[in-house]
């Protein structure tokens, strides 16, 4: 397995992740299959995958759970990542985001409870609190290195002015935000930012939430309870408009001989080697087809003919509803 780095000399993770978050909720159906997603996590590893990604807030906390029970004898050979601060009640309702110093505390122990670890390997802020400045979530979270309960702070969906200032207050190893064919926001000044500092960058949902994979053909393919349609990108004519950006993207791969898939990701690897992708996926079949965009090599002709096929700013509608907006890039 290829390794890329967290942070100026920071440990060595997998170049592709694996995204947990789907395991356990917003993907449909509601009742999730525990077993086979403890298969996929014992997969992944098995392949020399060691780059796990989880949150308390995915399942409202039964992702934790989940990760917790699947690397349980497997501990040294994971790299855990796990965030704080979107906050959400007992039913699953969101409540908002925060950043306090009592709060960062609160819930690295319900983290470290329920994941049954003693330390986090990469502590995330799942998104930026407006009303509590980031030097005093930055340095509560420091206190958790210090107490030796968190090994390496990291931001997700944080401004360069943000991560400027966290940087200040203690070193981030990485910052966690959409990056993907269709999600390429972050080359507007953040890549910019963390490689000057030295921060490496993780990038979620890189195959466009499923969308760029080309199973999606039809709103009506998401199920009932699917989150994403609730995604501007997934709906309407902006759905239309977008299915033929990926038909474009099959076409490359088809040329390349490989899935749609391997070639997105393979496209978010090829943008540099502080760049790592974590899909997400609940099956065994969709892991092996992601771990295979390790082997699919683009040439400079065929990075540029990929940037032609569906340019910078090119995806139809916003990431996430006008609410969830609001949240990122804070």
């Amino acid at each position: 397995m290829i390794q890329r780095k967290l942070g100026k000399g920071g440990v060595g993770v997998s170049a592709i992740g694996l995204g947990c978050m789907g395991m356990s909720e917003f993907y449909g159906p509601s009742k999730m299959d525990d077993a086979e997603s403890i298969r996929v996590i014992h997969r992944y590893l098995d392949a020399g995958g060691n780059f796990l990604d989880t949150a308390d807030m995915y399942g409202v906390g039964r992702n934790e759970v989940l990760v917790g029970k699947a690397i349980a004898g497997r501990r040294a050979h994971v790299v855990l990542a796990t965030k704080f601060g979107n906050v959400r009640g007992a039913n699953g309702e969101f409540l908002g985001v925060r950043g306090d110093a009592r709060y960062v505390r609160e819930c690295c122990e319900a983290s470290l409870a329920r994941l049954k670890v003693d330390v986090i390997d990469l502590y995330y802020q799942h998104r930026v609190d407006p009303n509590v400045p980031i030097e005093e979530t930055i340095g509560a979270m420091a206190e958790l290195v210090t107490a030796g309960k968190v090994r390496h702070l990291g931001l997700s969906e944080a401004a360069p002015a943000t991560i400027r200032r966290a940087a200040a207050v203690h070193a981030i190893a990485a910052l966690q935000t959409e990056y993907s064919l269709w999600s390429r926001d972050p080359e507007d000044g953040i890549l910019a930012t963390v490689r000057e500092l030295g921060i490496a960058f993780v990038a979620y949902s890189p195959l466009g939430r499923g969308f760029l994979t080309g199973q999606y053909k039809t709103f009506e393919d998401l199920p009932a309870d699917d989150f994403r349609r609730n995604h501007p990108r997934f709906q309407g004519e902006n759905f239309l408009k977008n299915l033929d950006l990926v038909k474009r993207v099959e076409a490359l791969s088809k040329a390349k001989g490989c899935a749609p898939a391997q070639l997105a990701l393979a496209w978010v690897l090829a943008q540099g080697d502080d760049v790592i992708p974590i899909p997400g996926t609940k099956t065994r079949r969709y892991l092996d087809e992601n771990l295979g965009a390790l082997d699919v090599r683009l040439t400079p002709r065929e990075l540029s003919d990929i940037d032609a096929a569906f340019p910078a700013g090119s995806t139809s509608g916003d990431r996430y509803a006008p609410r969830a907006m609001q949240a990122v890039n804070r």
